[in-house]
């Protein structure tokens, strides 16, 4: 029977003093995987990626998904309540924001869609906007306009500076509860007659 007996020494000289940017080394990369994040524990949302790097000594960490991400939202009963996709985005742990970037798409549970450069989702206060041009299509309209905001169901949206949208009309009576404005009395330039879009 042999027997080794190894030691080691001090070979502290040998070692190499790394110093690195914590704003933009990631401290942790996956590739290709996806998470359930639960609220109370009732899982509300997936989020399935193909590379997730995480920067958690950063001064705001955060989490970059260079390319893309998809995301799903879920009612208490486990259906799907919106989707959200993106070829790029960031999330702000502390601040709990996503920001999506490029070919930002999401769909809400009435199949209404939303597209834009741009879109944050401040998850804190359950609010989602943009400053972008956005288009969103629903059932036969079409509204498209810059700025936009919502609540996280993206169902009560509104668009702060719209413009040529698509909206069907219609030849009906109007009801007798609505107001009709007569657009051939005199208008203040630049003000426009009621429009009504149909459900």
């Amino acid at each position: 029977m042999l027997l080794f007996l190894v030691s080691c020494k001090d070979n502290s000289e040998n070692l190499v003093t790394l110093e690195y940017d914590p704003e933009v080394t990631p401290s942790m990369v996956t590739d290709s995987a996806y998470q359930l994040l639960s609220d109370s524990g009732v899982t509300r949302y997936k989020v399935s990626y193909d590379v997730w790097m995480v920067f958690d000594k950063a001064k705001d960490p955060y989490q970059y998904f260079p390319k893309g991400i998809f995301l799903e939202r879920f009612t208490p009963d486990f259906e799907t309540e919106a989707t959200v996709e993106g070829d790029t985005a960031w999330y702000y742990d502390e601040k709990k924001l996503w920001k999506l970037k490029n070919n930002v798409h999401v769909k809400n549970m009435l199949g209404e869609e939303f597209n834009s450069q741009e879109l944050y989702w401040d998850m804190e206060n359950g609010r989602v906007y943009s400053d972008s041009y956005i288009e969103i299509k629903r059932k036969e309209s079409e509204l498209k306009g810059y700025g936009f905001e919502s609540n996280e169901q993206m169902t009560d949206y509104r668009i702060f500076r719209p413009h040529d949208g698509r909206l069907p009309f219609v030849d009906s009576p109007v009801p007798t509860d609505s107001t009709l404005i007569n657009t051939t009395d005199t208008i203040t330039p630049g003000a426009q007659g009621a429009v009504r879009l149909i459900e």
